[in-house]
């Protein structure tokens, strides 16, 4: 039998890889979840297991806060132990953190296959940590599992086989769909923060491009500022514990019109994102997530991973300059999303993804054994 380990570090990749868990479970396939401890805190990883009824990871090698050639040496050793004991056909990686970097390298170490989810995503800004670990995971992967169109074109023109390339749409997709109805019957968001449907403003900023720098920070809190006053519309504003810091160590004061409020759960952020009036974030999943809700978006960065989201109207970049910020949230929240497309697939991401590892893993053995034979 087929053995999947699947690894995961942080909440966009609990996110994402909940539909490939729910996928296992359904076909009975033998698996086990590797949790790296990126992400440590309740709000940002138990909880989140909680509210998806996802099952405990097998292992949590709980390596917290560290630097960052620190936790992916860390990551890469123990990772490898595991694997060692566990002997798995293959292990899947999803997006572009440290944990799915070091999750691919320890693969590779002791000679597993690598699944990548989320592969061909370029921002083409390799000064981005994000950037490069993307494009190394890529290259040491033996699956991989483009979301979208452009995505796919990028893999192509960069010249990896096509045998190693499949387009399966964005688990995201399968995630939102599963889990948007289960939410209205167990948290009530609006109701708790005392909030009116489409007459909020949702942000995120969490970034270290953005949220380690002081005067794109500073520019970005201004912008979110400008929005609230002009267009008379609170800002609600979840924050990040690495921009809470950030905020404090570079004595910025946000304007009254700002709500900050504790992170919250995935299950009550779909209900926020859903009932916004406009997104504006660094996030790249929560700009999938807004063109899936129909919600539209600003994204406060120079350059997105997600061009689909630019070419379709339903994102606008704007940068960290305030008066930038302002004008595109003005122009984008006219906007009405009921007629956008889905550009990351439909909701059976997750299927096309084990079916095709149960495939060709199969495929691969019974070659194996007919080679010995």
């Amino acid at each position: 039998m087929t053995k999947i380990a699947i690894v995961l570090g942080t909440r966009p990749e609990i996110v994402k890889m909940a539909p490939i868990i729910r996928e296992c479970e359904k076909r009975q396939v033998d698996y086990f979840i590797l949790h790296t401890g990126q992400h440590y805190s309740y709000t940002l990883d138990k909880k989140l297991f909680e509210d998806l009824d996802l099952p405990e990871p097998k292992y949590n090698l709980e390596v917290g806060s560290q630097q960052v050639r620190k936790q992916v040496g860390i990551m890469t050793r123990e990772i490898a132990e595991v694997l060692q004991v566990e002997k798995p056909d293959v292990v899947i990686v999803q997006g572009d953190t440290i944990s799915v970097l070091a999750g691919a390298l320890a693969a590779k170490k002791v000679g597993i296959k690598v699944a990548h989810h989320e592969a061909g995503l370029r921002s083409h800004d390799l000064t981005m940590l994000e950037e490069t670990n993307r494009i190394t995971v890529d290259h040491v992967s033996d699956f991989l599992f483009a979301p979208t169109q452009d995505a796919l074109k990028n893999l192509h023109e960069e010249g990896f086989p096509r045998f190693r390339v499949v387009m399966t749409g964005n688990t995201i997709v399968d995630a939102v769909l599963q889990n948007i109805e289960i939410a209205k019957t167990k948290v009530n968001a609006l109701g708790r923060l005392n909030l009116m449907p489409k007459k909020y403003i949702l942000t995120t900023v969490h970034r270290a491009e953005n949220a380690n720098v002081q005067e794109r920070l500073k520019g970005i809190m201004e912008g979110l500022g400008q929005v609230a006053e002009e267009l008379q519309t609170e800002v609600i504003f979840p924050i990040h514990p690495r921009t809470a810091v950030k905020l404090k160590e570079f004595e910025i004061i946000l304007s009254d019109k700002i709500q900050l409020i504790e992170p919250v759960g995935f299950l009550e952020m779909l209900q926020l994102e859903a009932n916004a009036r406009l997104i504006i974030t660094d996030s790249g999943g929560l700009q999938e997530e807004a063109s899936i809700l129909k919600v539209p978006c600003v994204t406060v960065r120079d350059n997105t991973e997600r061009p689909e989201t630019i070419a379709a109207g339903i994102n606008i970049l704007a940068g960290a300059v305030p008066e930038n910020i302002l004008e595109s949230a003005k122009k984008m929240i006219i906007k009405d999303g009921k007629d956008w497309g889905n550009i990351f697939g439909d909701g059976k991401a997750a299927e096309r993804i084990i079916a095709t590892l149960l495939r060709d893993l199969k495929t691969s053995s019974s070659a194996v054994s007919q080679h010995s034979s």
